[in-house]
Order: C-alpha cells, then sequence, then structure tokens
C-alpha cells in the first residue's frame, strides 16, 4: 500500500453511506459488492496508466 488514507468523520460518514448503497444495489451481497469495486477500480487504474504514459510521436 502505497499511502495511508485518514479521514474526518464527515468524510467517513459520507464513505459510509457510499458504501451502503454500492451494497444495497448488489441486494445486499458484500462480497460481490466489494469483487465488483476491485474490478471497477482495476480499470480506472489501467485507464489512469495509459493517460499518465509518454505519447510517442509518430515518425512521417
Amino acid at each position: 500500500m502505497d499511502q495511508i488514507v485518514r479521514l474526518d468523520s464527515r468524510q467517513e460518514a459520507a464513505l459510509q453511506t457510499a458504501a451502503d448503497k454500492f451494497i444495497a444495489l448488489h441486494k445486499g451481497d458484500a462480497v460481490k459488492a466489494l469483487k465488483e469495486m476491485i474490478v471497477l477500480n482495476g480499470h480506472l487504474q489501467q485507464r489512469l496508466d495509459a493517460l499518465s504514459r509518454p505519447t510517442q510521436k509518430r515518425l512521417a
């Protein structure tokens, strides 16, 4: 893990609300919700990595 994230009580409450909604979206199955979140984060990380790669100029 690269860094530790610290949340204040307001941020923690907002995160808990979002997590509860995401689990509810998966009919209360926390494991299924977690698996989907891992997949979504993987896709997001791939997109971020692609954006951060230096672009290669084509030689004409």
